[in-house]
């Protein structure tokens, strides 16, 4: 299996909003049973600090928070509705509180396995939702502070295509209805929108 080397940690100790776009393009891989599974990053969010009344660490730190207080660019994985676990990037440096959620991505090495996993879907309707992602690459509670700037644990993200502006768009966040303003409808969702018939590079 090949290994490429992954973000280093000046990558992620910069805003969360300059990483969330930046990620567009990056490649999250997966390592399960010594194959490797990847994706091009498509979708993200940025939670900002204590003072983002979105944003897990507006209660301070806690047990459950406690990793976005630590070194950037670690993985915070949270579970959700009952259900669900999501993936997250810490980010900015160490006692700040910040992260970036990955929301999508487009499958790409081990394409056979994540459809599999994902009961057949297609390939851009797989892993277009932060759930449908982690239920796809086998993340779950047991990433949650990983390093995500080392293979050793089975999960990095390392670099991708460069995804122009012009593919990007922003807004408001998803599934915060019940924050207050400024924040329910602050631009910090970014998600990139290639044109059709767009494959990444080593799709074959």
């Amino acid at each position: 299996m090949r290994l490429s080397a992954p973000l280093s940690p000046a990558f992620y100790t910069r805003p969360a909003t300059a990483v969330a776009r930046d990620l567009l393009g990056m490649r999250l891989v997966r390592c399960l049973d010594g194959r490797r599974l990847s994706g091009i990053i498509l979708e993200t969010e940025a939670y900002q600090g204590e003072e983002d009344l979105a944003c897990h660490a507006r209660a301070g730190r806690t047990p459950r928070t406690a990793v976005m207080y630590g070194p950037p660019g670690r993985a915070y994985v949270y579970f959700t509705y009952g259900m669900h676990w999501l993936l997250n990037c810490v980010v900015e440096p160490e006692g700040t509180p910040a992260a970036v959620l990955l929301r999508a991505i487009f499958p790409l090495e081990g394409r056979e396995e994540i459809l599999a996993r994902r009961a057949g879907q297609p390939a851009r309707a797989c892993c277009d939702g932060p759930a449908k992602l982690t239920l796809a690459l086998g993340i779950d509670g047991g990433q949650n502070g990983v390093d995500l700037c080392s293979p050793a644990e089975g999960l990095w993200i390392e670099a991708g295509p460069a995804l122009p502006d012009a593919w990007v768009q922003t807004g408001p966040r998803v599934g915060i209805h019940r924050v207050p303003e400024p924040w329910r409808s602050i631009p910090w969702r970014f998600l990139a929108r290639p044109p059709d018939g767009w494959v990444p590079p080593g799709v074959g």
